[in-house]
């Protein structure tokens, strides 16, 4: 089945283009490079060893560019995930991480079947940048214990209590630490601005690393934790340091280790458990990877189906955590990257992940001297590049009151409390901004009798409501409530429904209502330009049963049937 849904949508082809296979190959060979110390440093932010951010890369790498839409996106962990990822491994351990990332590709796979990616990409802007910049504050907040060398004793899982014993540390900050993150912090800023096409981050970790082991051979009491004195591992018996030389080896998420150490299992209540984790997960990985399709697209000349790119992301996650790997997305820097190379087809993706598996295979022990340090300077540059402090000030300059109250909600949210909270309570506060824009474009409008708004002399026994906008739970009660209350001279109502496309059975009873009251005063009804799917929806409702109630096309025709009611004479059934 695999095989055919490949073929079906021409993928085998594009990676065995020979016009298309150099430039990929070149790419992926770039891409795989930039990302092999990025799936190390977000693995370890999101609290796991370092190589299960390696295993995501390849696996997710590999998996989504086979099965999603996007031809140049590449998949692996990313900053947005750690927020989410950090306190399940806390409560949960690694089991429960797996499972949730698991759970949350079923998710993202029912999404896209339900068709309800075009829906994410809807999702306003005050709320794509809320997120990540709150993110971008607690992955800077979790690196400072090893930036500055600090001893943090166990702390609450709040941001609060984290940034509190933070404090309480710093004055016993380990100057060797902090002279390796500064140094590398200094090499990252300022190698971007000389523009070089040798990534950044690799001279950086690279200069930084080799402070840390010329200090510890020439100065004395210079040491630093590493990643080989950090994480430790058992292979055949034998205990290892650092990241294990090892492929992705094939393990049933449910029997790694919880929080306890021993295997977390597989039960009802786990999985109801975390399945709000999971969801939140799902949601951030499906607008992270639907907003890096717009951003590459968009360098590309692509265009990405976000249904099909949703159930890939599924797919992937899905498979994943049987590799040992965390929830993965497609990341925008990395995507940006690829394309810039020349990546077009799903092929430097696969490249970029084989990458990673040689240097895995080749390189762990060399990787395992990289000091702690410099891996939180460099996320602290991943921290600040997804922050978009540029964006978020020019909200709060700009931006009308109530976009910057959802700015500034799913921002304190995300930061203060966590980001299931977060995306719950920013996608309320979207739906409920955008019902309420609705409401104020849905309205009824009084058409002044004296003017001559229809070319015709419209006496003042009849008035005209122009109603206008969609008719919906959030605007009819809003639109209809001008009508609860008309003139005593009043015998004939005129609803101009000509620009209402739509109808619900919230306005539908709003509507019946509204017919009540002036049946109970006398007052005749006139519906005009009700469009068919309209008019059977009130049918259907009983709401055009009864006398002085008429259906007319044109507000000429209605105005001449209102004269006739005023004359007693007979109209048209609205049936």
């Amino acid at each position: 089945m695999t095989l055919t849904y490949l073929l079906q949508y021409g993928v085998l082809k594009e990676i065995f283009n020979p016009t298309s296979i150099r430039p990929n190959l070149l790419a992926g060979l770039t891409v795989g490079i930039v990302a092999l110390p990025l799936s190390m440093a977000l693995a370890i932010a999101s609290g796991v060893p370092p190589q299960h951010g390696l295993y995501t890369a390849i696996i997710a790498g590999i998996v989504i560019a086979l099965t999603g839409s996007s031809r140049v996106n590449i998949a692996g962990p990313t900053a947005a995930f750690v927020v989410i990822l950090l306190p399940i491994v806390e409560q949960y351990g690694l089991g429960g991480l797996l499972i949730s990332g698991l759970m949350a590709g079923v998710i993202l796979i029912v999404l896209g079947l339900l068709r309800l990616g075009t829906l994410i990409e809807l999702v306003p802007y005050p709320v794509t940048i809320g997120f990540p910049s709150g993110i971008a504050v607690v992955i800077a907040t979790t690196q400072l214990k090893d930036f500055f060398g600090l001893s943090v004793e166990a702390s609450g899982h709040s941001f609060v209590e984290r940034v509190g014993a933070i404090v309480q540390a710093m004055p016993g900050f380990h100057w060797a630490e902090l002279l390796v993150a500064l140094v590398t912090l200094s090499t990252l800023l300022a190698w971007n601005r000389l523009g070089s096409r040798i990534p950044s981050h690799l001279v950086a970790l690279f200069i930084g690393t080799m402070v840390a082991l010329l200090g510890s051979q020439f100065i004395a009491g210079f040491s630093v934790t590493t990643i080989a004195s950090a994480f430790e591992y058992t292979l055949d018996g034998e205990p290892g340091y650092g990241i294990p030389p090892l492929l992705p080896q094939l393990m049933l998420p449910w029997q790694q280790p919880g929080a306890d150490g021993a295997p977390i299992g597989l039960s009802w209540e786990m999985i109801s458990s975390l399945f709000g984790a999971a969801v939140a997960i799902a949601m951030l990985g499906a607008i992270e990877s639907l907003l890096c399709a717009v951003v590459s697209d968009s360098m590309a000349g692509t265009r990405t189906d976000p249904n099909r790119e949703l159930i890939g992301q599924g797919i992937g996650n899905i498979v994943v955590p049987f590799f040992g790997g965390i929830p993965a997305t497609s990341a925008i820097a990395r995507s940006a990257t690829n394309v810039r190379a020349g990546g077009s087809t799903p092929l430097a993706s696969i490249v970029h992940a084989l990458v990673i598996l040689l240097a895995i295979l080749v390189a762990a022990p060399l990787l395992g001297y990289i000091p702690m340090a410099a891996m939180a300077a460099l996320l602290m540059v991943v921290a600040w590049n997804m922050s978009e402090a540029r964006h978020f000030l020019h909200i709060l300059k700009v931006a009308p009151r109530h976009d910057i109250m959802v700015l500034l909600t799913c921002f304190s949210l995300t930061v203060l409390i966590d980001m299931q909270v977060a995306v719950a309570a920013g996608m309320a506060l979207a739906s409920m901004l955008f019902i309420k824009r609705m409401i104020e474009l849905t309205g009824v409008k009084l058409v002044n009798a004296h003017q001559d708004h229809v070319g015709l002399d419209v006496p003042n026994e009849i008035m005209i409501y122009d109603i206008n906008g969609p008719m919906f739970f959030g605007a009819a009660h809003n639109a209809l409530k001008t009508l609860l209350s008309i003139r005593k001279d009043v015998k004939v109502v005129i609803l101009d429904l000509t620009d209402v496309p739509m109808i619900d059975m919230t306005a539908m009873v709003a509507m019946q209502s509204i017919v009540h009251n002036l049946r109970r005063q006398g007052v005749g009804l006139v519906f005009c330009g009700v469009g068919a799917e309209i008019r059977l929806k009130l049918k259907h409702a009983d709401i055009l049963k009864g006398q002085n109630i008429y259906l007319k096309r044109t507000i000429h025709d209605s105005v001449a049937a209102a004269r006739g009611m005023l004359g007693g004479l007979p109209g048209e059934s609205a049936e």
